[in-house]
């Protein structure tokens, strides 16, 4: 974890240093204008350490204008970083063209390709940013072909990464409360990574999802356990959340039933949390295989074992459908989709793209989602 650390942060230096080479040295020669914009690059650039590093030490309320003004930066910086990397090849273009140009037609270029950047970057993150805090429901239905037809309208509201913390506070929660007992569900799935800090901290922002008007469940996601999951698995049912942790409860509707599992996150056994790990046989055991089962697993690169155990559904969250396309897209070398409904062999896969957001508070190409499922039988 701390390599992982000082890698990210390492990496952070080099893309200032790399967009301060291009959009400022580059650009002038003059030192009045260098001078302060390296003290602003390097001022910005401890900013996004303190907000990385110092999560703990301070209150979440306290945190918040850090982690506005750090993360908001970080996205400009890293759409910067690619804009003007794109710039390199203008560059060679032009020196193949036209040969090496003269000191003054390089400022000449470097100032056009800097400014362009500069204004797509800041145009980029503050669209993205006005997205991010306008969560909408989104549905969609899924047939599956063991469904009863009893159930048959069934909903399910799947709720993912809300991620509170410094930038997503109760108040936030509140209005995702109330957008989803809007909806009506029949229940409520939290899929994961609600939150960024422990009970003692963060314990009041969790406090609206008592308001849920629907049973609602929930699994841990990675985040959870950056955390202190056992404290978070303890404290959610005081609030009415039933986790379900390797397990399955069954609906009911009539004489039909559905079975509804939960698993523990992908990385819950590296964690060093005992008890906790991913298991899906333990999940399904004792079940009628002849019964549907809908799954819910944080990560969708979790299908492959759903897929085996012939699960109908499973949802899943966690790539926050990208949140900064195409920055994010690198998600996929680990995941199979960023969002949206893709069969795998038996199963239907749903990931929502998630109502929160994590580092920059800015979604772009990913509006945040409330994803009312509807489940249809043939």
């Amino acid at each position: 974890m701390v390599f992982a650390v000082v890698v990210v942060l390492a990496a952070v230096a080099l893309i200032h240093l790399y967009v301060y080479r291009r959009a400022v040295h580059d650009v002038t020669a003059a030192r009045r204008v260098r001078r302060p914009a390296a003290v602003a690059f390097v001022l910005l650039g401890l900013a996004v350490a303190a907000a990385f590093l110092g999560r703990r030490a301070l209150s979440p309320d306290a945190a918040r204008p850090l982690h506005h003004v750090a993360y908001l930066w970080l996205a400009v910086l890293l759409y910067l970083a690619a804009l003007l990397a794109v710039g390199e090849l203008v560059r060679l273009a032009v020196r193949f063209v036209r040969g090496r140009p003269s000191e003054e037609r390089r400022r000449f270029l470097s100032r056009v390709i800097a400014a362009g950047a500069g204004v797509v970057a800041v145009g980029t993150v503050g669209y993205g940013a006005a997205v991010a805090r306008r969560v909408r429901v989104e549905r969609r239905e899924v047939l599956l072909d063991r469904l009863p037809a009893e159930f048959d309208g069934y909903t399910i509201a799947a709720v993912s990464d809300i991620h509170l913390g410094p930038l997503v506070d109760g108040g936030d929660l509140a209005e995702i409360v109330a957008l989803v007992n809007a909806a009506g569900p029949d229940i409520v799935a939290v899929v994961g990574d609600l939150v960024d800090g422990g009970v003692d901290v963060l314990g009041g922002y969790a406090a609206p999802l008592a308001d849920l008007a629907a049973p609602t469940y929930f699994v841990t996601g990675n985040h959870e356990y950056y955390s202190d999951p056992a404290d978070w698995v303890a404290f959610l049912p005081t609030l009415g959340v039933r986790v379900l942790r390797n397990e399955r409860v069954e609906l009911r509707r009539g004489a039909a039933v559905l079975d509804l599992a939960g698993c523990d996150d992908r990385t819950a056994a590296g964690s060093g949390v005992p008890g906790h790990g991913f298991d899906l046989d333990a999940a399904l055991a004792g079940r009628d295989p002849d019964r549907p089962v809908v799954l819910l697993a944080h990560q969708p690169v979790m299908v492959e074992h759903a897929a085996r155990a012939g699960v109908d559904l499973q949802i899943s969250g966690h790539t926050h459908g990208g949140q900064l396309w195409p920055l994010t897209a690198v998600a996929l070398v680990d995941q199979p989709v960023l969002a949206g409904l893709t069969r795998f062999g038996p199963t239907w896969l749903y990931v929502t793209r998630g109502v929160g957001f994590w580092g920059p508070p800015a979604r772009v190409g990913s509006p945040p989602e409330v994803t009312l499922l509807t489940l249809r039988a043939r």
